[in-house]
């Protein structure tokens, strides 16, 4: 996996920010089907969240330097972790099914893996 900002002309070539818009698309729809007193609650906060990982992924790119882009990556993986928990905790408390919580867990478990590897790559880079 080589994603050097070297290598892309914008920020939505990146792999990364497609699968995170993917993720938070995702989201917006399962939401959709939480109840009226959670849409300022839990689905606000995973929706909030899940748009955090791209918009952080093109902020950090627009930055045009190494060194915070690689600081915007961490903070998106951060989302990415919060974002893993509520799913969760919908499935323990009912706002989703344990089956709609565990189908979304594949499509974390991939971006966490590319941003890492990404992460590695642009510091690695930087030796």
């Amino acid at each position: 996996m080589d994603e050097t900002p070297e290598k892309i002309r914008d920020y939505r070539d990146l792999i990364v920010w497609q699968e995170a818009m993917d993720i938070a698309e995702a989201i917006y729809v399962v939401t959709r089907g939480f109840p009226r007193e959670e849409m300022y609650g839990m689905a606000a906060q995973m929706r909030r969240c899940s748009a955090s990982i791209p918009a952080n992924i093109a902020e950090g790119f627009g930055r045009a330097q190494r060194r915070p882009f690689i600081q915007f990556l961490r903070i998106a993986q951060g989302s990415l972790k919060e974002l893993e928990t509520h799913p969760m905790l919908c499935g323990r408390v009912g706002l989703l099914t344990r089956e709609q919580a565990a189908s979304l867990e594949p499509s974390y478990t991939r971006l966490g893996k590319r941003l890492v590897s990404f992460v590695r790559s642009l510091e690695a880079e930087r030796e």
